[in-house]
């Protein structure tokens, strides 16, 4: 995927802006962007062929096993083409944009923090100030995380506290909205809603930062980055939002979980800021809080004036009447039929809020642009555990759903209102989660094909081979081009491209479980909060680069199975090679196998090589192997009872006489 991208740079280079305005920023294409669309163009060609062939074979086979064989490759490679042809869209355009522009206190809150959760409350020793004891003075035993009014406390002021230079310090308010097991609360986006009104009450600054807990500034001027974007008079009547890349820390050197999700927040990203602007992804991202009223010449008033982003705070914050109305609006009640959340706001209706918010900001008219200095501007922190990195992907993958089969659907709704190439752009991110048709079915079945010595891959002789050789190859050779062009090592190539695999049979093909239940109206598992809690040693085995296993985990069972069918399908394979006999027509699905065992050895190691407490549960390993096992009898009960030879893909029961050929090359059909 091509890509804009906005690095800073050394001089700067102006622009003249439209009505005689000194343009804040400018815009020039990448290099590789006709590099992207010669290849984008070769391939898609090569895709139709691919097609044609499946379709060609698919007509022609004689018998049920080889027509089902063949319809499961049709459709994973048609997921494979969609998945790639949205990614190659956003290339289409890639360009290039510049700008112009307390260690004590925190120990000492540490400490603070640690006694209080020894003792399970806040005792009268923990509370310093009037401040402290008016909050602490709302809290009653009966308060839970899911039921407790709400709590807003100013504390500091700007009118009143000046740092020790005596300067004014910033306004700083705690906001903890009212929850209620009887109201729904919208997660996420529901508390940033809160937070809209309570602020639009109580200062009502044009620019707003929404900032996940777990991340931190690591750039004095990543303020002034954002303006010189939200303050250009060229976009700023039509921009929405300045999105900053998630950039972690604490990722081990190789980052063998995919933690930095390079192709997701900055490939995939800048390609899509070459378009329209990037898709807000959670955290790191300054709003125009007029954007979250309407579309840019339709202005939505909200319910009441002090909402409104025009509305101009005139009392102190402090204030009775001020305070009164950030209650009234922090209360659980009150989004109760309004706009809120539908047509104003942070919008509901999925697990991925960022997501979701971004795309319909930018359907109403809304436009974004993404910010990639080298120094990146927040730091966050991301799981380092394979069971909680699973668990938080399938989150996502479940929300994403949510998105791609509403009547919001980026390929549907998307494309009418942005366009074929932003439709598609988020359409990718939408079925993220179809990503498990293809890998799974590529996971297993060519290699329960080859333990039953049935070819359904052309031989190395024909010329459809080289077709797929140039379709992997050219797949896996530009995804590890943008990949290392974006900033990143081969081998974190290497690693991304494992953990997508992993994906396919866990995260993705569960999420999609997952969603479907929920949308047949089955109850499935709620939404988790996914942990950053890690002990010494789990800490010491991820630097190492050790996955981490350690509990039972259904993903953990299809990731087992998978992994020991391959094994074992390869090893048969290379049996009947020592042995001597003729495997061209199987060579496809052994390099397959093959390919699968060598991605798949942290997950061999963690089974039979590892003593510690991160290495794969028995009982994990147990029921894989049980349920791997009865697959293989299945597949042999499909495959070899019609007794399928191994002589090409378009695989056949009958013994065929030199006439039948003959018949067969003119594409008549035999009775």
């Amino acid at each position: 995927m091509g890509a804009r991208a906005r690095q800073q740079g050394g001089s700067a280079i102006q622009a003249t802006s439209t009505g005689g305005h000194p343009s804040l920023h400018t815009v020039k294409p990448l290099g590789r962007t006709l590099f992207n669309r010669v290849f984008a163009a070769i391939y898609a060609l090569s895709i139709l062929a691919l097609l044609f062939y499946h379709a060609k074979t698919l007509f022609y086979s004689p018998a049920l096993v080889s027509f089902s064989v063949t319809l499961a490759l049709l459709i994973s490679d048609l997921v494979l083409a969609f998945f790639w042809k949205t990614s190659a869209f956003c290339g289409v355009r890639a360009r290039r944009s510049d700008w112009f522009p307390q260690h004590i206190i925190y120990e000492s809150m540490k400490v603070k923090v640690e006694r209080v959760l020894e003792r399970g409350e806040v005792d009268d020793e923990n509370i310093t100030s009037g401040q402290e004891r008016e909050a602490f003075n709302k809290w009653a035993d009966s308060f839970t995380r899911q039921d407790h009014p709400a709590v807003i406390q100013v504390l500091l002021d700007a009118s009143k506290d000046r740092d020790i230079a005596g300067y004014s310090m910033p306004n700083l308010i705690y906001v903890s909205r009212e929850k209620n097991k009887a109201s729904p609360h919208h997660f996420k986006a529901g508390a940033l809603n809160a937070l809209l009104r309570v602020s639009s009450n109580m200062t009502n600054a044009p620019i707003i930062l929404t900032l996940d807990c777990d991340f931190c500034s690591n750039d004095p001027q990543t303020l002034l980055r954002a303006m010189c974007y939200l303050c250009d008079p060229a976009i700023r009547s039509t921009l929405a939002y300045v999105q900053f890349p998630q950039i972690y820390r604490g990722i081990n050197k190789n980052d063998i979980y995919c933690g930095e999700f390079k192709r997701l927040f900055v490939i995939n990203t800048m390609g899509m800021d070459g378009v329209e602007g990037p898709n807000y992804v959670g955290t790191g991202c300054f709003f125009h809080r007029r954007s979250f009223f309407g579309s840019p010449s339709s202005l939505i008033s909200p319910e009441i004036p002090e909402l409104s982003p025009d509305h101009v705070v005139d009392k102190p914050i402090q204030s009775q009447s001020v305070l009164a109305l950030a209650h009234q609006v922090a209360d659980c009640n009150y989004e109760n039929q309004t706009d809120w959340g539908s047509k104003i706001g942070f919008r509901y209706g999925s697990l991925v809020e960022d997501y979701y918010t971004g795309f319909r900001l930018q359907c109403e008219g809304w436009k974004s642009i993404l910010c990639n200095p080298e120094r990146p501007a927040f730091f966050g922190h991301v799981p380092i555990n394979l069971a909680d990195a699973l668990n938080q992907q399938k989150r996502w993958s479940i929300g994403l759903l949510e998105v791609a089969f509403s009547k919001h659907s980026p390929a549907t709704f998307g494309v009418r209102s942005k366009g074929i190439l932003m439709g598609l752009g988020y359409a990718q991110l939408a079925f993220w989660a179809i990503w498990s048709i293809p890998i799974t079915t590529y996971a297993f079945l060519p290699q329960l094909a080859l333990l039953n010595q049935v070819s359904i891959f052309p031989k190395v002789s024909e010329s459809w081979f080289f077709l797929y050789a140039f379709l992997f190859l050219g797949a896996y050779g530009q995804d590890c081009l943008d990949f290392v062009l974006a900033g990143g090592s081969v081998q974190r190539w290497w690693n991304d491209q494992r953990f997508w695999h992993i994906r396919g049979v866990t995260c993705y093909l569960f999420g999609s479980i997952e969603f479907f239940l929920k949308f047949l109206g089955i109850s499935a598992s709620g939404f988790t909060v996914t942990s950053k809690a890690v002990d010494a040693e789990q800490s010491k085995r991820y630097e190492q680069g050790i996955f981490e296993f350690g509990v039972h985990s259904p993903m953990f069972v299809t990731l087992t199975m998978a992994a020991i069918i391959n094994l074992i399908s390869f090893s048969q394979g290379l049996g009947e090679v020592f042995r001597g006999n003729d495997l061209e027509g199987l060579f496809m699905q052994m390099f397959i196998s093959g390919f699968a065992v060598v991605n798949c050895w942290p997950i061999y190691e963690a089974i039979a090589l590892r003593n510690d407490n991160g290495k794969m549960p028995i009982k994990t390993t147990i029921m894989a192997t049980l349920l791997a096992g009865a697959l293989y009898m299945a597949a042999s009960f499909i495959f070899k009872p019609l007794g399928i030879s191994n002589g090409g893909f378009a695989v056949t029961n009958e013994v065929v006489d030199d006439e039948q050929g003959k018949r067969y090359d003119q594409g008549n059909f035999e009775f």
